[in-house]
């Protein structure tokens, strides 16, 4: 069944139609279930008449469902037929069999990706709404959320940032009473008085009538410009949590019979009869064709192609641009802070849609460490100052990514990385892979990193690479050098992923020669020093021990710099055991489960490279430890010149 037509006469017949494909395709899944075809469901009985909220929105506008929103997807546009593919998890589904059902998406109708973790949309729903009032989009977001997330602290921070920035947001929180067993009324912001009256509309959203006229009018105020409105949406939520609950459990008889009788579809069907609109014969022909039509979906879905396993690796990343080269003069010293400024500017004057955010970046500070000095005053359209809000720095990079615009967002410290990392985990990472390459969320986090810098304690000190190195999807770079931090920012700008530009400080202000300048793609590492006994692989701020060492012992060491991880250079790191024969690797993070823990067990597990070797290597690392406040305690953790010329003597033995 097509949409029908967003801000058109709002025939309630016609909405009953949807509403009663919507509640026969829970119904036939439910059923299929039980015949043991399919694994799992979610449904949304109860939720229907929330669809009249897509016939509120015109093409442009982006929908940021979750999933329990099958009767607003259906109005949006999908058919039951893109319903039962995704069921089955086929390989034509929105996801190629990849997300669970009920997790809508499609990028031709600005159907956002959704993701399980409930109000996990709701900044990136922000990010997109904030592009949108940037281009001078007359367009608005529709976001929704279970009514058990409006306690998370995702749904206060997008809040807050939609009313500071009068985005063209809406919320809708889907006020249905339970959090899976757990009733939620004690723990609702709007019962406990915490949110402004001024944007939250209370509805009774079992009948379509108010759900269309609260969105129209919270549609309206978006186009002109006033800012987000909370639809608190009053439902009942018909069935279990999902087809593993069972809520007879925590669910009087007493209770579920009183919420049937509110049943959204039934108070419509008893609106129309009353008013002479609907027959009993034409509602009973009705069901019968609807349940014949959603039968002959799901059976011909059925038989689709189920996904291949060689299916699995593809859209974790895109296509890799060839990468171009930085504008960075050579011929000059320079520093990476400088570097990095330098491209920045560059960015921001060749891509109006790159946007700088991030704490303190704007003038006259420019960043704590400087690297954005100068460039809100130049740039005022597109560099902002964030709130202290990690979690919507990230997530609203995710947001601007998937509407189109270029994020380059700072972390003042990756140290501060954890209010942020559902994003990175939930959103950022597997946008691409979720969607089966419909969406993709090209952006670039950077944040200055390390130790070797007295002072700086437990969060402002830490090198925690190989913690993003594990997530799939996102592409980690360590520059070392001015040249590779200009060369790295520059291929990370034009690459279609997320990207992690982690800034080393006790090297970022090193004066160096900048002699050339050349394009520095992710995933080629940089021969430092060419050597024949023992290669020496390191990044960051143990470049400067690697060399240190090199120069005190009496073997011919070849350093290489890895300058990105994920990629990983695994080639030239082989091609130069294949010289020598001989590997350590050193790195400032800590030991267990250290990204040097991954290269050698990774060179070590092929037989072929394995018998390159004539003795263990060695990983020289931060003890399992954190850092302390006095340097006594942050330089007894750290790696150390000594250390490295220890492991190169291990191995030379």
């Amino acid at each position: 069944m097509s949409a029908i037509s967003a801000n058109k006469a709002f025939s309630k017949i016609e909405f009953l139609k949807l509403m009663l494909l919507s509640r026969e395709g829970d119904r036939r899944e439910g059923i299929l279930l039980r015949q043991s075809k399919g694994w799992f469901q979610v449904s949304g009985m109860g939720h229907e008449a929330l669809g009249a909220l897509s016939l509120c929105l015109q093409p442009s506008d982006y929908l940021f469902p979750y999933y329990r929103d099958r009767s607003i997807v259906l109005a949006r546009g999908l058919t039951n037929y893109d319903l039962a593919l995704a069921y089955f998890a086929k390989r034509t589904s929105s996801s190629a069999g990849r997300q669970m059902p009920g997790h809508y998406s499609d990028r031709s109708k600005n159907i956002f990706s959704v993701c399980t973790p409930t109000g996990g949309s709701l900044l990136p729903a922000c990010g997109a709404a904030w592009s949108m009032k940037m281009a001078g989009d007359a367009s608005v977001c529709l976001t929704t959320v279970g009514d058990a997330a409006s306690r998370q602290g995702e749904f206060f921070e997008a809040i807050a940032f939609a009313v500071q920035e009068k985005l063209p947001v809406i919320f809708v929180v889907e006020d249905n009473k339970y959090g899976i067993s757990t009733p939620t009324d004690k723990f609702l912001p709007f019962n406990l008085g915490i949110l402004s009256e001024d944007i939250v509309v209370k509805i009774d959203a079992r009948y379509p009538d108010n759900v269309y006229n609260a969105g129209l009018a919270a549609a309206d105020k978006a186009r002109r410009g006033d800012g987000p409105t909370i639809i608190w949406a009053d439902i009942d939520r018909l069935s279990p949590h999902t087809s593993s609950d069972d809520h007879r459990i925590y669910r009087t008889a007493e209770d579920i019979e009183s919420m049937t009788a509110r049943d959204p579809i039934r108070l419509l069907v008893e609106e129309l009869k009353s008013a002479g609109e609907l027959t009993d014969s034409e509602w009973e022909a009705l069901q019968e064709e609807t349940a014949k039509r959603v039968d002959e979906d799901y059976l011909l879905a059925e038989k689709e192609e189920d996904p291949s396993p060689s299916d699995d690796l593809i859209h974790v990343f895109g296509d890799q641009r060839p990468a171009e080269v930085p504008p960075l003069p050579p011929g000059q010293r320079s520093t990476m802070v400088s570097a990095i400024s330098t491209t920045l500017r560059k960015a921001l004057e060749s891509d109006p849609t790159v946007v700088i955010f991030g704490e303190d970046v704007e003038d006259p500070k420019g960043g704590v460490f400087g690297m954005t000095k100068g460039l809100s005053d130049s740039f005022p359209k597109q560099v902002f100052n964030s709130p202290l809000a990690e979690a919507t720095i990230m997530g609203v990079a995710v947001g601007m990514a998937a509407y189109g615009y270029h994020p380059v967002f700072e972390l003042q410290f990756i140290d501060f990385i954890a209010p942020g990392w559902n994003q990175i985990t939930t959103n950022m990472s597997t946008l691409r892979w979720r969607s089966n390459g419909d969406w993709k969320c090209p952006l670039v986090i950077y944040a200055p990193y390390g130790a070797y810098l007295p002072g700086g304690s437990l969060w402002h000190s830490h090198s925690n690479e190989s913690s993003l190195a594990h997530v799939p999807g996102i592409q980690v770079a360590i520059p070392s050098t001015p040249e590779d931090a200009a060369g790295l920012f520059w291929s990370a700008i034009h690459s279609d992923d997320p990207s992690f530009i982690l800034i080393p400080k006790h090297i970022f202000r090193k004066q160096v020669n900048v002699t050339t300048v050349e394009p520095v793609p992710f995933g080629k590492a940089r021969v430092v020093a060419e050597g024949t006994d023992v290669t020496l692989v390191t990044w960051g701020n143990c470049l400067e021990l690697a060399e240190e060492a090199a120069a005190a012992v009496s073997a011919s060491i070849e350093i290489i710099d890895l300058r990105s991880i994920v990629p990983c250079d695994y080639d030239t790191i082989v091609t130069s055991l294949e010289k020598t024969g001989r590997l350590v690797v050193v790195h400032e993070d800590n030991r267990t489960c250290g990204f040097g823990q991954a290269i050698i067990a990774e060179i070590t597990r092929v037989p072929k490279r394995w018998n390159l070797f004539l003795s263990p290597p060695q990983l020289v690392a931060r003890d399992d430890v954190h850092i302390g406040f006095n340097p006594i305690y942050e330089y007894a953790s750290l790696p150390d010149v000594d250390q490295v010329i220890a492991a190169i003597n291990v191995v030379m033995e």
